[in-house]
Protein backbone atom coordinates (compact mmCIF):
# COMPACT_ATOMS: atom_id res chain seq x y z
CA UNK A 1 0.00 0.00 0.00
CA UNK A 2 3.08 2.25 -0.20
CA UNK A 3 2.24 5.57 -1.80
CA UNK A 4 -1.51 5.26 -1.21
CA UNK A 5 -2.24 7.90 1.41
CA UNK A 6 -5.80 6.74 2.12
CA UNK A 7 -4.57 3.54 3.83
CA UNK A 8 -2.89 3.30 7.21
CA UNK A 9 0.04 1.03 8.09
CA UNK A 10 -2.32 -1.92 8.54
CA UNK A 11 -3.96 -1.40 5.14
CA UNK A 12 -7.18 0.06 6.56
CA UNK A 13 -8.87 2.99 4.84
CA UNK A 14 -8.64 6.27 6.73
CA UNK A 15 -8.99 9.99 6.16
CA UNK A 16 -5.58 11.55 5.55
CA UNK A 17 -4.34 13.88 8.30
CA UNK A 18 -3.66 17.23 6.62
CA UNK A 19 -3.36 19.24 9.84
CA UNK A 20 0.39 19.81 9.40
CA UNK A 21 0.12 20.87 5.75
CA UNK A 22 0.34 24.58 5.00
CA UNK A 23 -2.67 26.50 3.74
CA UNK A 24 -1.99 27.36 0.09
CA UNK A 25 -3.97 28.60 -2.89
CA UNK A 26 -5.21 25.62 -4.88
CA UNK A 27 -7.05 25.24 -8.16
CA UNK A 28 -8.30 22.31 -10.21
CA UNK A 29 -9.95 22.09 -13.62
CA UNK A 30 -11.83 19.05 -14.93
CA UNK A 31 -13.74 18.34 -18.12
CA UNK A 32 -16.11 15.85 -19.69
CA UNK A 33 -18.99 15.65 -22.12
CA UNK A 34 -22.49 14.39 -22.75
CA UNK A 35 -22.81 13.03 -26.27
CA UNK A 36 -26.30 13.00 -27.79
CA UNK A 37 -28.12 13.17 -31.09
CA UNK A 38 -28.22 16.41 -33.05
CA UNK A 39 -31.98 16.51 -32.46
CA UNK A 40 -31.56 16.34 -28.67
CA UNK A 41 -28.88 19.03 -28.77
CA UNK A 42 -31.19 21.24 -30.85
CA UNK A 43 -33.98 20.73 -28.30
CA UNK A 44 -31.64 21.93 -25.55
CA UNK A 45 -30.37 24.90 -27.55
CA UNK A 46 -33.90 26.00 -28.50
CA UNK A 47 -34.98 25.87 -24.85
CA UNK A 48 -37.69 23.30 -25.58
CA UNK A 49 -36.84 20.64 -23.00
CA UNK A 50 -39.92 19.86 -20.89
CA UNK A 51 -37.97 20.21 -17.64
CA UNK A 52 -36.72 23.72 -18.44
CA UNK A 53 -33.35 25.41 -18.89
CA UNK A 54 -31.08 22.38 -19.23
CA UNK A 55 -27.75 24.21 -19.24
CA UNK A 56 -28.68 26.62 -16.45
CA UNK A 57 -29.91 23.86 -14.17
CA UNK A 58 -26.89 21.65 -14.97
CA UNK A 59 -24.55 24.57 -14.14
CA UNK A 60 -26.17 25.01 -10.71
CA UNK A 61 -26.10 21.23 -10.16
CA UNK A 62 -22.38 21.17 -10.95
CA UNK A 63 -21.70 23.95 -8.46
CA UNK A 64 -23.76 22.10 -5.84
CA UNK A 65 -21.89 18.86 -6.63
CA UNK A 66 -18.54 20.53 -5.98
CA UNK A 67 -19.79 21.85 -2.65
CA UNK A 68 -21.14 18.43 -1.62
CA UNK A 69 -18.11 16.34 -2.63
CA UNK A 70 -17.12 15.42 0.92
CA UNK A 71 -20.68 14.16 1.49
CA UNK A 72 -20.41 11.85 -1.54
CA UNK A 73 -16.78 10.66 -1.50
CA UNK A 74 -16.15 9.12 1.93
CA UNK A 75 -12.51 10.09 2.48
CA UNK A 76 -12.62 13.62 1.01
CA UNK A 77 -12.15 16.52 3.39
CA UNK A 78 -14.83 19.21 3.59
CA UNK A 79 -13.15 22.29 2.13
CA UNK A 80 -13.71 26.04 2.21
CA UNK A 81 -14.33 26.39 -1.52
CA UNK A 82 -13.76 29.95 -2.71
CA UNK A 83 -14.85 29.55 -6.34
CA UNK A 84 -16.73 27.11 -8.54
CA UNK A 85 -17.29 27.87 -12.21
CA UNK A 86 -19.07 25.36 -14.46
CA UNK A 87 -19.18 26.00 -18.19
CA UNK A 88 -21.46 23.99 -20.48
CA UNK A 89 -20.72 24.49 -24.16
CA UNK A 90 -22.82 23.06 -26.98
CA UNK A 91 -20.67 21.29 -29.57
CA UNK A 92 -22.29 20.39 -32.90
CA UNK A 93 -19.30 18.22 -33.89
CA UNK A 94 -19.74 15.91 -30.87
CA UNK A 95 -22.78 16.38 -30.98
CA UNK A 96 -23.47 17.23 -27.37
CA UNK A 97 -22.45 19.37 -24.44
CA UNK A 98 -18.84 19.85 -23.31
CA UNK A 99 -18.48 20.58 -19.60
CA UNK A 100 -15.59 22.28 -17.79
CA UNK A 101 -15.41 22.95 -14.06
CA UNK A 102 -12.91 25.15 -12.24
CA UNK A 103 -12.70 24.98 -8.45
CA UNK A 104 -10.52 27.08 -6.12
CA UNK A 105 -9.75 27.05 -2.41
CA UNK A 106 -7.22 28.27 0.08
CA UNK A 107 -6.67 25.15 2.10
CA UNK A 108 -4.54 22.24 3.19
CA UNK A 109 -5.62 19.82 0.48
CA UNK A 110 -6.53 20.07 -3.19
CA UNK A 111 -9.82 20.43 -5.01
CA UNK A 112 -9.37 17.85 -7.77
CA UNK A 113 -12.25 15.71 -6.51
CA UNK A 114 -14.49 18.76 -6.28
CA UNK A 115 -13.80 19.68 -9.93
CA UNK A 116 -14.39 16.09 -11.07
CA UNK A 117 -17.60 15.88 -9.04
CA UNK A 118 -18.83 19.18 -10.50
CA UNK A 119 -18.38 17.85 -14.06
CA UNK A 120 -19.98 14.50 -13.19
CA UNK A 121 -22.97 16.12 -11.50
CA UNK A 122 -23.51 18.58 -14.36
CA UNK A 123 -23.30 15.73 -16.90
CA UNK A 124 -25.78 13.59 -14.98
CA UNK A 125 -28.12 16.57 -14.74
CA UNK A 126 -28.01 17.13 -18.51
CA UNK A 127 -28.83 13.44 -18.93
CA UNK A 128 -31.70 13.63 -16.46
CA UNK A 129 -33.17 16.74 -18.06
CA UNK A 130 -33.52 15.17 -21.53
CA UNK A 131 -33.60 11.41 -20.93
CA UNK A 132 -37.29 11.42 -21.86
CA UNK A 133 -36.32 12.09 -25.48
CA UNK A 134 -33.04 10.14 -25.61
CA UNK A 135 -31.96 7.36 -23.29
CA UNK A 136 -28.78 6.32 -25.12
CA UNK A 137 -26.76 9.48 -24.43
CA UNK A 138 -23.13 8.92 -23.49
CA UNK A 139 -21.30 10.60 -20.63
CA UNK A 140 -17.57 10.44 -21.21
CA UNK A 141 -13.97 11.51 -20.85
CA UNK A 142 -14.36 12.96 -17.38
CA UNK A 143 -10.83 13.82 -16.36
CA UNK A 144 -8.65 16.24 -14.47
CA UNK A 145 -6.97 18.62 -16.92
CA UNK A 146 -5.15 20.96 -14.55
CA UNK A 147 -4.28 21.43 -10.89
CA UNK A 148 -1.94 23.71 -9.05
CA UNK A 149 -0.96 24.28 -5.44
CA UNK A 150 0.18 22.16 -2.57
CA UNK A 151 3.17 19.85 -2.20
CA UNK A 152 2.74 18.12 -5.55
CA UNK A 153 2.63 21.46 -7.37
CA UNK A 154 1.41 21.94 -10.92
CA UNK A 155 -0.13 19.21 -13.10
CA UNK A 156 -1.29 19.68 -16.68
CA UNK A 157 -3.08 16.92 -18.58
CA UNK A 158 -3.05 17.73 -22.31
Amino acid sequence: MAGLSHFDGDGKAHMVDVSDKPVTARIAVAEGYVKMSSATLALIMQGQADKGDVLGIARIAGITGAKKTSDLIPLCHPLPITKVAVDLTPDQTLPGIRITATVKTGGQTGVEMEALTAVSTAALTVYDMVKAVQKDMEIGQIRLTFKDGGKSGRFENP
